[in-house]
């Protein structure tokens, strides 16, 4: 597919109430594929773009659980998609997950501009009201934003005036093993990625961090200096009752053995590491032979 860009784009950020999709729920695997993309893409290509992939749910929320690159040639006056690779890969996915279906397109870079709103044009004939997720990979404000739009068109009689971007609320969905791997993401630099000890004293810094922000905001209700609120009061009631009861001796000694266990797992595999290279010597050797 090829056009030429004569479109007009507005960029709003806050969501307007004729908006039919209320939130973009995503899910990590879906960022750290556009990050993958974005470092394999062409030396000559700015940007990458593709096809994001999920499910909505019964109160408009887009559910965004995968994603795949589409390769796309774009100049300042003309933007091209593979459409025949595009259809391919929807085949693809739709044999081994059939549940889920086109709900919008992404691309890396912060915001919109007139190539986004040819591109978002193909994709609103594919699926209705398509998301367009932007993933800013250059960190430009020194963290990569991840923004959620829908568009819809602005139009004088029968002349489309300009293509109208409305920014959507975006709810990342992680669980804490996937959000030390997000937070390495976002950082503009690593040495090198955290084994499992080192994300593990990651998590539990965090974990002490939340523990004193909960005590001063306890401490401030206390003497009267914050107004009470009960919902974050009925959450911290609920996450002190999910603790269990148990005397410091006893919880030490779960904690241990869960550790012990831990360590005799690793040493197990690295036996049968060191087993089966010293197998495949020798099998290579008796080969030679």
């Amino acid at each position: 597919m090829a056009a030429a860009n004569e479109h007009t784009v507005l960029q709003f950020a806050t969501p307007s109430s004729t908006t039919s999709i209320l939130t973009a729920r995503i899910h990590p695997l879906v960022i750290f594929n556009v990050c993958d993309c974005f470092v394999r893409r062409p030396d000559s290509a700015e940007r990458v773009i593709g096809t994001l992939l999920g499910s909505i749910l019964p109160d408009g929320t887009v559910d965004i659980r995968n994603s795949y690159a589409v390769p796309h040639n774009e100049s300042s006056d003309q933007v091209a998609v593979d459409i025949d690779y595009h259809h391919n890969m929807l085949a693809s996915h739709l044999k081994v997950n059939p549940k889920e279906i086109i709900v919008g397109w992404y691309s890396t870079g912060l915001g919109v501009n007139g190539g986004s709103a040819l591109i978002h044009d193909f994709y609103a004939r594919e699926v209705t009201n398509p998301i367009h997720l932007t993933v800013d990979t250059g960190f430009t404000n020194g963290e990569g934003a991840i923004k959620a739009f829908v568009s819809s068109n602005l139009s004088l009689g029968d002349r489309q005036l300009a293509a109208q971007f409305q920014e959507v609320p975006v709810d990342l969905r992680m669980v804490e093993a996937e959000r030390v791997g997000y937070d390495v993401l976002k950082a503009t630099a690593v040495d090198k990625l955290p084994n499992d000890m080192e994300g593990m004293e990651l998590t539990m810094e965090r974990l002490l961090s939340l523990i004193n922000d909960v005590y001063k905001y306890v401490d401030s209700v206390v003497e009267g200096q914050t107004p009470p609120d009960n919902n974050i009061g009925r959450f911290i009631a609920e996450a002190v009752a999910s603790l269990p009861k148990l005397p410091p001796q006893v919880f030490d000694n779960l904690v241990n053995d869960s550790l012990q266990d831990q360590l005799l797992l690793l040493y197990l595999s690295s036996i049968t590491r060191t087993q089966l290279s010293l197998a495949e010597k020798l099998n290579t050797a008796a080969q030679m032979l």
